[in-house]
């Protein structure tokens, strides 16, 4: 029975995902979150999730750095990024870094129906109407450059990478995850080995390069 996690602050649209996962399936599992904290968490706990449903600036997630997030922590789990930011070149960088399928809110049930039962299958999915948009939208080669490298770390080593960003201490990051000092320390080494870079500053801002703005939260004329 294929397992999905559903990840979005918004209630009614995660009705509206789960209801397309039970018309599109048989059988299948679900689960919820409101945070990328929850979202990682409940992945740490059910190993068994075989999709899941991101949207992109739900708490804690910042554009694609959840995504990358996931995909360097999670890498057996399926990704299909929900999002309001329909831009060609946003999904391209989705797919560019680790995307399985991207789904604008927009969609209708029969387009969430599409891409669950596409990435289930292996296959990657978008909408019809951005197809051809996103086949003419390049791969930057920073953008792949950025992705080969984050995926060259371990689980814990983006989670100490993620808490630098956040501005926490070599101290603190030891506390959050329950390890020695020197521990963190090793991690940052090989850090910034891995990602070309020379001290924390540089390595936060690598993560940072991932966010992007909110288009529900654009102001109009």
């Amino acid at each position: 029975m294929p397992s999905l996690l559903i990840a979005d602050d918004h209630p009614l649209f995660r009705a509206a995902l789960k209801q397309a996962a039970r018309e599109a399936l048989d059988e299948v599992e679900l689960f919820e979150a409101g945070t990328l904290e929850a979202t990682l968490a409940l992945l740490e706990a059910q190993p068994q999730v075989d999709l899941l449903l991101l949207d992109l600036h739900m708490p804690g997630n910042h554009g694609l750095a959840g995504l990358a997030a996931i995909r360097a922590q999670f890498p057996g789990v399926a990704v299909v990024v929900v999002s309001a930011n329909d831009d060609p070149r946003v999904v391209r960088r989705a797919l560019d870094h680790g995307a399985a399928g991207y789904l604008p809110k927009s969609a209708g049930l029969d387009e969430l129906r599409a891409a669950i039962t596409a990435v289930l299958a292996c296959e990657t999915w978008l909408p019809p109407a951005l197809r051809a948009s996103v086949a003419h939208a390049p791969s930057t080669p920073e953008d792949a450059a950025l992705a080969a490298r984050l995926a060259s770390l371990s689980p814990q080593q983006f989670r100490v990478l993620s808490l630098v960003a956040e501005g926490l201490l070599n101290k603190q990051i030891a506390d959050r995850l329950g390890v020695q000092e020197r521990t963190v320390k090793a991690h940052l080494t090989a850090i910034f080995e891995r990602l070309g870079v020379r001290n924390r500053t540089q390595a936060g801002v690598v993560l940072r390069e991932l966010a992007l703005p909110d288009p529900a939260r654009r102001v109009t004329d």
